[in-house]
């Protein structure tokens, strides 16, 4: 299976390591506007984890300056696009035109009217659109996921997510509602989408925040559903304090279980049981190019089969940024608003 990768900054550089974890599955192809990176040179790329960027040997990779001349290339079989969020509708419809599949980062799009343009496009052509919401294959949110699936530990009561970092200085237009689309879209959508995965899809949030402009910066919400007995917050955003590392965690309820998960306090899963025991499960952790190979082996084995991946489902990615906006106008009016 041959992948061409549409943009080499972080996400693409880590994209392109994971690819190699992949069995029957190649990166034949790049596309980038930066001449540099064209040539391997990609040490100016860097993020807020994983490995930073070195010099990478692309020999047997064809390069392109232009996607449709990527495009052209009748021996690929999905385009996995990591451009910034304002490129991903126009890049995503013109791969899917093209008769190819696409893997799009999240989020979908920066509003909805492009999401069902992206979603439309699929359909027409036949293809598939995935959308790259890494969380649930992380192993803390995995086994959380997988606890849900299963029914182990009961009904499901509620939780509350986490997702908190330093101010990306070293991004451009990181609160630009037009670019990136700030923490929310860039940064708390992965929750909401986890959310909206877990619970299904709120009627309602109630969110409170501090704002930089019409941007929310940090904020908290209530997700309010059908079930009043599901009791479910988040907390997301940036601080100005540099010396906070990326932080993510979470302590979802059950009916017969608590399951703990807190990276910032370096606290592994935790389950506090019905029987008042504290249980620290042997869970083999990943590193961070691991995790993106599992999410990656998701999309390629759809690919092969033919078959959407209920993970990586456009609609739920579209659902994620619904919610995101609901959050953000209900942040802004002041007031509980409707999903």
């Amino acid at each position: 299976m041959k992948v061409g990768i549409c943009g080499i900054g972080f996400m693409g550089m880590i994209h392109f390591l994971a690819y190699k974890n992949i069995p029957g599955v190649e990166v034949t192809a790049i596309c980038e506007q930066i001449p540099e990176r064209l040539k391997g040179d990609w040490r100016a790329i860097k993020g807020n984890f994983g490995p930073q960027g070195e010099m990478m040997d692309l020999s047997g990779i064809a390069t392109y300056d232009k996607l449709e001349d990527m495009l052209a290339d009748p021996n690929l079989d999905m385009i996995d696009i990591c451009l910034p969020p304002n490129a991903h509708a126009a890049a995503t419809i013109a791969a899917l035109k093209a008769g190819k599949n696409v893997l799009c980062e999240k989020p979908i799009s920066l509003t909805t009217q492009d999401a069902d343009a992206m979603m439309q496009a699929a359909k027409d052509s036949g293809k598939l659109l995935m959308i790259g919401h890494v969380l649930p294959f992380y192993v803390d949110f995995n086994f959380a996921w997988q606890a849900v699936q299963s029914g182990r530990f009961g009904k499901l009561l509620g939780g509350h997510f986490r997702r908190v970092i330093s101010d990306p200085v070293w991004l451009n237009n990181f609160y630009s509602m037009e670019t990136c689309g700030g923490p929310m879209l860039d940064l708390h959508i992965h929750d909401a989408h986890f959310i909206r995965l877990l619970f299904g899809m709120p009627k309602e949030v109630q969110s409170i925040g501090r704002l930089r402009g019409d941007v929310p910066e940090y904020f908290d919400t209530h997700f309010l559903f059908d079930d009043p007995n599901l009791v479910v917050t988040a907390t997301s955003g940036t601080i100005q304090q540099q010396g906070r590392p990326f932080t993510h965690g979470f302590e979802i309820h059950f009916e017969k279980a608590t399951i703990l998960f807190e990276s910032f306090m370096g606290k592994p899963i935790t389950i506090l049981n019905e029987a008042g025991e504290v249980v620290t499960p042997e869970i083999a952790g990943l590193d961070d190019i691991a995790v993106f190979t599992n999410e990656l082996t998701e999309a390629t084995n759809a690919v092969k089969a033919g078959k959407p991946s209920s993970i990586l489902d456009g609609q739920l990615a579209r659902d994620a940024l619904v919610i995101c906006y609901s959050e953000i106008a209900s942040i802004q009016q002041k007031k509980p608003v409707a999903v």
